[in-house]
């Protein structure tokens, strides 16, 4: 009788090494594999990069769209482009915005505009507000009106180089910033 024998099948061998060979091939611990190849490692790195590269422009996206603004002060970036009107119920575009502040209506050489943008979409606007602003662009023929999406507040008067924010209507401050381009404002 040998003396070499396998305890879990009860089998003989004629050394130890042959015990041992037996050993390696029939009742070693089973192999793990990888849950995941190398491929499917490297399939789903890409894919997380995607998808967090895709949350961040969302979010990136979403906040620029409801980061509250001023409106221009400057023409760099403009358009010779005019609006249709000195009254807009839409935003008037920035590009535009800055070249009315260069010179109102387009004309080459002529005044520089006054823009009156207001918000009343984040901020509560009193009834009539909107008429009354109207009514400077009915009164100046270089001044105009638009609403402006996510201002910083209720109602901004810019001009080239300048900006007065108001949180209420102001008749005597429009007017005052208004006139300050025309070399009439008392304080300035």
């Amino acid at each position: 009788m040998s003396e070499f024998m396998c305890r879990n099948c009860n089998k003989q061998f004629q050394s130890a090494e042959a015990l041992q060979q037996h050993k390696n091939a029939k009742h070693s611990p089973p192999t793990k594999k990888p849950l995941l190849d190398s491929a499917a490692k490297k399939r789903m790195k890409i894919w997380s990069v995607i998808i967090i590269s895709i949350i961040l422009l969302s979010l990136g996206a979403y906040f620029a769209s409801t980061a509250k603004t001023f409106p221009p002060t400057y023409i760099k970036g403009h358009v010779e482009a005019s609006p249709p009107s000195h009254v807009l119920r839409n935003p008037l575009r920035i590009e535009v915005q800055k070249h009315m502040l260069e010179h109102a209506d387009g004309e080459e050489n002529g005044r520089g505009g006054v823009i009156i943008n207001y918000d009343c979409r984040n901020y509560t606007c009193e009834d009539g507000l909107i008429g009354k602003l109207e009514g400077f662009a009915d009164e100046f023929d270089f001044v105009y009106i638009a609403p402006y999406k996510n201002m910083k507040a209720k109602i901004a008067l810019t001009r080239l180089g300048s900006i007065k924010v108001l949180d209420a209507y102001d008749e005597d401050a429009i007017r005052g910033f208004i006139g300050s381009g025309l070399g009439t404002d008392p304080e300035g």
